[in-house]
């Protein structure tokens, strides 16, 4: 039988970086505290399943996901670990919640009743997370409702109140004055809903930047996301938890060819050679999730040295100027990004921030596993 090719673009994933990233999130907040490994578009890009698995084995205890859809990719899977729904969904929704035996974020008494309905229907139990407004200014009730929508929740024999979060808007800043008073504002919740005779199991707002710079956001249950894959939230943030980079953005050169001095390379002849020039040309681009605002602005690594792009970026391919490596052939492995050039610097270089870069990979880019 012939053995199957894979394509030359692919995304490694170092699954043992995954398990020391998750594992250094547990050593930093103690044993108590829940894990919640947040798992949600598909993994940052790194594949919801496998990395589901690999935080659950490393100390996880809980996922989290935005749409009920990436929960029941999960159920399917095997996975029976408790899903949270961190994002609100339409009440028309909540038997997809229900069904698949998911956590459900709520903000509203209209998706309470959509819930607490859903789940009559299916003679289950629907469990549901309150969401408090502190300062991010998206979803959630405003502290001094907390008491009336849980009281409304506790009206409804088909549902649970498991648990009360937040989310933090600057705990990634080096000043983390805003972050404490949206602590604040969560505690007066909390406390309001204590004096009320609510109780309350599980109370979460940490994000990644509060695991590693707000030992007091721990609470019963911290939501680490991009530390998760190996990526710090900011450049301002400590390095109290040391962290792998998961993903590794690969290809192999296509075609190499020299060409004269003056001639253009790609659409819109961005870029001219000034000399006898190697151009490789590669088999991926922006629809693999290379932007195309890369275009003259990203050096790439071949044999651990640093290449320019050159040209526009194309749909399906790019191409890199090689002349000073000398001797590059058809099918030698570059990096995209990686260890070095990192995606972090990738990021830097669009204006974006590194969780926008590894969730843009593709998803015709294979994903190929390490560590398993």
């Amino acid at each position: 039988m012939e053995e199957r090719a894979e394509r030359a673009t692919r995304a490694i994933v170092d699954l043992s970086a995954i398990a020391a990233n998750v594992a250094g999130v547990r050593r930093r907040v103690g044993p108590s505290p829940h894990v919640m490994a947040v798992v949600k578009a598909d993994g940052y890009g790194h594949g919801a399943v496998p990395v589901a698995r690999a935080a659950l084995a490393s100390g996880a205890d809980w996922l989290g996901v935005a749409l009920p859809e990436e929960g029941e990719e999960l159920r399917r899977a095997g996975l029976t670990a408790p899903i949270v729904v961190l994002g609100l969904i339409q009440p028309e929704e909540a038997p997809k919640v229900v069904g698949a035996g998911l956590d459900q974020a709520v903000a509203s008494e209209e998706l309470v009743v959509a819930l607490a309905r859903a789940a009559a229907r299916a003679k289950e139990v629907a469990h549901v997370h309150l969401k408090v407004e502190t300062g991010m200014g998206r979803i959630g009730v405003a502290p001094e409702e907390a008491v009336p929508l849980a009281r409304r929740i506790a009206r409804e024999n088909g549902l649970v109140l498991r648990g009360v979060f937040s989310h933090l808007a600057t705990a990634d800043k080096a000043d983390k004055t805003f972050a404490r008073e949206q602590l604040a504002r969560f505690e007066a919740a909390i406390s309001a809903l204590k004096e009320a005779g609510i109780e309350v199991p599980l109370r979460h707002i940490a994000n990644s930047a509060a695991i590693l710079d707000l030992p007091e956001a721990t609470y019963d249950m911290v939501r680490p996301g991009i530390m998760m894959y190996g990526l710090r939230p900011s450049d301002e943030v400590s390095q109290s938890v040391p962290l792998r980079p998961a993903m590794t953005f690969v290809t192999r050169v296509a075609a190499v060819k020299s060409v004269p001095t003056g001639i253009s390379i790609s659409y819109g002849r961005t870029f001219t050679t000034k000399r006898r020039s190697v151009i490789a040309t590669l088999p991926l681009g922006y629809a693999d999730g290379l932007s195309r605002r890369l275009s003259n602005r990203w050096e790439v690594s071949i044999r651990g040295a640093r290449v320019p792009l050159v040209g526009t970026i194309c749909m399906d391919m790019c191409m890199a100027d090689v002349t000073d490596l000398g001797g590059v052939e058809r099918g030698e492995e570059v990096v995209l990004f990686g260890k070095t050039p990192s995606a972090t610097e990738m990021a830097e270089r669009l204006g974006t921030i590194n969780y926008e870069v590894v969730c843009a990979v593709g998803k015709r880019v294979p994903r190929v596993y390490l560590g398993t």
